[in-house]
């Protein structure tokens, strides 16, 4: 379900833009987020942080969008919320020495400091990779390319990018459980003697 509410604007957003064109996909963007923020609010659940910045720029971009007839803002607010998440774990790693990928991951996984460096880093350029990408295809091809692209390539893209991250950390889970069968069998031994 959790997956569902997650990607239901982007869902939205390609029905209606290849049913009435991109302002009433646009608008109809809009109405999905705000659904998106009520879903939390009825459930209760905090609203992570995530989903205010981009709901806060798909009103600001979707608002200028629509009110200017000019695509050009929507097709910003892709690249520029990428961007924002680069920037976020670089500036928030490297001047505040705050991981968010390992707040995000550390009560489920546990790795050497380095590892979790590199995860930051790689999902940072990941971002920053996604955020060129989109400027590219939103201004160098034409607006049906671009929502499929953003629909399917960056989806696509972020899955591919999540799969690899999983594979790269699947060698150090692989030790923390041989480690934690050792010292659960280390612990039956101890208490078989006493």
């Amino acid at each position: 379900m959790q997956l569902f509410i997650e990607y239901f604007p982007l869902l939205i957003f390609f029905i209606i833009n290849s049913i009435a064109g991109i302002y009433w996909a646009t608008g109809s963007l809009i109405v999905a987020a705000f659904v998106q923020i009520f879903y939390y609010k009825i459930k209760k659940e905090k609203i992570p942080a995530k989903q205010w910045i981009i709901f806060g720029l798909i009103v600001v971009f979707g608002g200028l969008t629509i009110y200017l007839q000019n695509d050009a803002f929507l097709k910003w607010k892709v690249t520029i919320i990428n961007a924002f998440f680069a920037a976020a774990l670089l500036v928030s790693n490297t001047f505040f020495n705050k991981n968010i990928i390992k707040e995000f991951l550390a009560e489920s996984l546990s790795l050497p400091e380095n590892i979790w460096s590199r995860l930051n880093l790689a999902w940072a350029l990941f971002f920053l990779f996604c955020s060129g990408l989109n400027y590219y295809i939103a201004f160098n091809y034409d607006l049906d390319t671009w929502v499929n692209f953003k629909v399917f390539g960056l989806t696509g893209l972020m899955f591919l990018f999540s799969i690899t991250s999983i594979l790269f950390l699947y060698k150090y889970l692989e030790v923390e459980e041989e480690i934690n069968d050792t010292d659960t069998i280390n612990n039956e031994k101890t208490k078989e003697s006493t």
